[in-house]
C-alpha cells in the first residue's frame, strides 16, 4: 500500500495483520488465522491430509484477497464510508477489529452487487453497532468467524439488518446503553461515538457561538469537564469519580480555562447572566435561545440551572440518559 503514505487525513492505518485478517476472513468465509495456516499449508479439512493442490489454490485466494484489501479505490472509499458518521479522525476510531469487519462488510456488499447507497448504510449501521455493543472486543476471531459464516448463509443484507435491530432495541437504548455509560475512560466508544454524533449533528462546542465540535476535533480541543474536575476533588471524589464520560464536553481551551474550578452553581450562573446583559464571561453566546440551543446539543439538563448543578450525581444519571437518547437519533441518521 505504497499510496498510503501520501494520505494525510487518513483515519486509520491497518496493520499487516488488519490485511491478513481481512483478505482471508472475505475470500475464504472463516474467521480464524490458524485456519488460513492450515489452509496454506495444504490442509484438507475433511480427509485431515495435506495436499498441494489446496496450498496452490489457498495461495492463490490470499493474494486475491491481499489484492482487494490493498486496493487504493476500496480503502479509500470505505473511509468516505465512514467520516461523514462523523468519524473524521483517527482518534474517534475505536476499535480497529470493528473497522476491519466494516471493510469485510463493504467488500462483500460490492460482491454480492448491492447498490453502492444500500453499502454505505449497512457499513455505518454495522460500525457503530459493533462499536456500541462491544462485538468485536472480546475474541474478536470467535466473533469474525460466526458472523461471516452467518453472512454466507443468509446474506449480507439480510444478516446485518437482523442482527442490528435484535441488538440496538428500545432497551438497549433506555436502559443498556446508559447503564454502560457509567464509566471513566475518555476512550470509551461510547463518548467517541457520542463525538461522532455531534460532529454528523453540527454541534457546536461547550458554550461556542460559532466554533462546531468537528473544528475543535480536528484542531485538538479540550475535553471539559463541565462539574470542574479540581471542584470535585475539592469535594473528596476520586479519579473514577470525577472523570465520568457523563462529565465531558468538548470545549474551547479558552473557555475551558475561563471556567477553572468554578463550582457549576456559580459558572452557570454567570452564563444565565451573560445571555440577559451581563458581560461575557465564557464564549460567545449572549442570546437565552443560543445557550438553550448549546445545551441540547451537549445533552445538559435545563435544571443545571436549578438544584441539579449540585447534585451530582442526579445530573450524571440524567445526562447519560440525554446522551443515549442522542445517540439513537444519530443513528438513525446513518
Amino acid at each position: 500500500m505504497a499510496w498510503l503514505k501520501d494520505v494525510n487525513d487518513d483515519i486509520s492505518d491497518p496493520s499487516y495483520t488488519n490485511m491478513l485478517r481481512v483478505a482471508f476472513t472475505n475470500e475464504f468465509g472463516r474467521g480464524k488465522l490458524q485456519d488460513l495456516v492450515a489452509l496454506l499449508s495444504g490442509r484438507n479439512f475433511e480427509t485431515k491430509q495435506f495436499e498441494d493442490a489446496i496450498a496452490e489454490e489457498s495461495f492463490a485466494r490470499l493474494k486475491s484477497g491481499v489484492l482487494n484489501f490493498i486496493n487504493e479505490t476500496h480503502f479509500k472509499r470505505l473511509v468516505m464510508i465512514l467520516r461523514p458518521a462523523g468519524f473524521v479522525h483517527h482518534d474517534l476510531i475505536g476499535g480497529q477489529n470493528s473497522v476491519n469487519f466494516a471493510y469485510i462488510l463493504y467488500l462483500r456488499g460490492r460482491s454480492e452487487g448491492m447498490q453502492a447507497a444500500d453499502i454505505e448504510r449497512m457499513v455505518r449501521r454495522w460500525y457503530v453497532m459493533s462499536l456500541l455493543t462491544g462485538r468485536y472486543s472480546g475474541n474478536p476471531e470467535t466473533s469474525f468467524d460466526f458472523d461471516i459464516r452467518q453472512i454466507a448463509a443468509r446474506g449480507v443484507s439480510a444478516y446485518t439488518d437482523s442482527v442490528v435491530r435484535a441488538e440496538l432495541s428500545d432497551s438497549f437504548w433506555s436502559t443498556l446503553l446508559p447503564q454502560s455509560m457509567e464509566t471513566s475512560s475518555s476512550n470509551s466508544p461510547y463518548f467517541r461515538v457520542f463525538q461522532a454524533a455531534q460532529i454528523k449533528l453540527h454541534d457546536k462546542g461547550f458554550l461556542s457561538r460559532d466554533i462546531s465540535v468537528l473544528d475543535l476535533i480536528l484542531n485538538r480541543s479540550d475535553v471539559h469537564h463541565i462539574f470542574p474536575r479540581h471542584y470535585l476533588k475539592s469535594q473528596g471524589l476520586n479519579r473514577g469519580r470525577y472523570n465520568q464520560i457523563a462529565n465531558y464536553a468538548v470545549a474551547q481551551s479558552e473557555i475551558n480555562i475561563a471556567i477553572g474550578a468554578k463550582p457549576p452553581a456559580e459558572y452557570f450562573g454567570d452564563i444565565s447572566k451573560q445571555v440577559r446583559g451581563s458581560p461575557q464571561k465564557y464564549g460567545g453566546i449572549t442570546k437565552v435561545e443560543e445557550l438553550e440551543s448549546n445545551l441540547r446539543e451537549h445533552c445538559i439538563p435545563t435544571a443545571i440551572f436549578d438544584g441539579l448543578a449540585g447534585d451530582y450525581d442526579g445530573f450524571l444519571e440524567e445526562r447519560r440518559r440525554l446522551m443515549a437518547e442522542k445517540i439513537k437519533t444519530y443513528f438513525a441518521t446513518l
